[in-house]
């Protein structure tokens, strides 16, 4: 029988990650009611990288005391080529047929196309939306959300606003008035999803306690997460190097090699590193030897979603947009790269330094047709001579 959508139902035990069987809600109901000092999660998305984040949560809520078995996911209902929801096909298969075929979420993850209904009684959000509907999300939650909830986002975006930059965990703290920490990495979630070796960093401001309660809710044997204080360094490696894996695309997408696209990832980083220090120059260069650093940025650039489309986009020579490639080879999952490089640009531009960061500005430039792909190869000679030094990345 399925679980139903108010988690009245039962399914019969199934087999855990890592192949443990269990039932939803034997741990929290073992003393006949629910004890108010466990935390409880909600996972606000269910796309490809938010079903794989409901899973890794899901398997410890399920075996860790301090937590309540069930997990509420809110799903953005869809319809399915079937005419089925999405929603009620997640729960009654237990996954994500349209983003995440094949794997099991998990008995306790319960999928909720109610957003406010999905996260009333949770004291942990999970954010993992693209960046640029997370605004809008959290309006809809003011004075709908506990009052000690703690936040986390695995969102890697930004937003430009007329008051300045906005990283996406500075919003929700803003609109929601909580703390949000941030956990980025070298995560390509099909990975994941099959239990292969990764890593995670966990970025957080002040309170260790609470960036250790999400490595304990994030880490599993194949999932190994650290935590740094660091949160805007931690953030900024995760958005940026988005942009650097479009122009990694674009080197293959022009067979150019990898002498080349080793070539553009180091100066990609070099720029990640000067626009983040530009940005808050608290920024460690250490946290950029982390997960969320150096390693996002290679698994990125060989093998994330914005390298795929940009290879597409150069091997058509530009004539088709990035919207429609992203539509064709995507199947409803969403670019970050493009947006990010506009949202650089028009920072970049404001304060006059476009010139010193040229990786990311021709990226902008080729996305938006100003610039053929070729341009990138092409102007590659210059970007090092006309990036400042490090003694002049400081007056920046």
């Amino acid at each position: 029988m399925s679980l139903t959508m108010g988690g009245g139902g039962h399914r019969p035990p199934e087999q855990g990650i890592g192949g443990q069987a269990r039932s939803a809600g034997t741990k929290d109901l073992a003393n006949g009611h629910e004890d108010a000092s466990r935390h409880r999660v909600a996972i606000i998305g269910s796309g490809n990288w938010g079903c794989v984040a409901a899973r890794l949560v899901a398997f410890n809520t399920a075996r860790l005391e301090s937590f309540h078995d069930e997990v509420r996911m809110w799903v953005y209902e869809e319809l399915l080529p079937t005419g089925e929801k999405l929603s009620d096909n997640i729960n009654r298969t237990n996954e994500n047929l349209k983003y995440l075929p094949g794997i099991k979420l998990g008995v306790n993850v319960i999928p909720d196309p109610d957003l406010e209904h999905a996260v009333e009684q949770a004291n942990m959000l999970v954010f993992v939306t693209p960046h640029q509907f997370v605004e809008g999300i959290c309006k809809r939650l003011i004075g709908r959300i506990r009052h000690n909830a703690q936040a986390i986002s695995l969102i890697k975006g930004m937003e430009v606003k007329t008051e300045g930059t906005w990283m996406i965990s500075k919003l929700i703290s803003n609109v929601l008035g909580i703390n949000c920490c941030v956990l980025m990495g070298a995560n390509l979630a099909n990975e994941i999803a099959e239990e292969k070796f990764s890593e995670a960093t966990v970025g957080y401001r002040g309170d260790g306690e609470i960036a250790q309660r999400w490595v304990q809710l994030f880490s599993t044997p194949y999932f190994l997460v650290s935590a740094v204080q660091d949160i805007e360094g931690v953030e900024l490696c995760g958005t940026l190097k988005n942009v650097v894996a479009i122009a990694a695309g674009l080197v293959d997408g022009l067979d150019m090699g990898n002498n080349t696209k080793a070539a553009i990832m180091r100066i990609g980083l070099r720029e990640m590193l000067a626009f983040s220090k530009l940005l808050f120059p608290s920024v460690k260069d250490s946290t950029f030897l982390e997960s969320c650093g150096i390693a996002d940025l290679i698994t990125t650039c060989f093998g994330g979603r914005n390298r795929k489309v940009a290879e597409a986009f150069a091997r058509c020579g530009g004539k088709r947009s990035f919207d429609e490639l992203e539509a064709e080879l995507l199947q409803g999952q969403k670019l970050q790269g493009v947006s990010t490089a506009k949202e650089l640009y028009e920072v970049l531009g404001h304060r006059g330094l476009q010139g010193f960061f040229p990786l990311f500005t021709t990226v902008h430039e080729i996305c938006i047709g100003h610039l053929p792909p070729s341009a990138l190869v092409e102007c590659s000679s210059e970007m090092t001579s006309k990036f400042p030094h490090d003694e002049d990345s400081a007056q920046l």
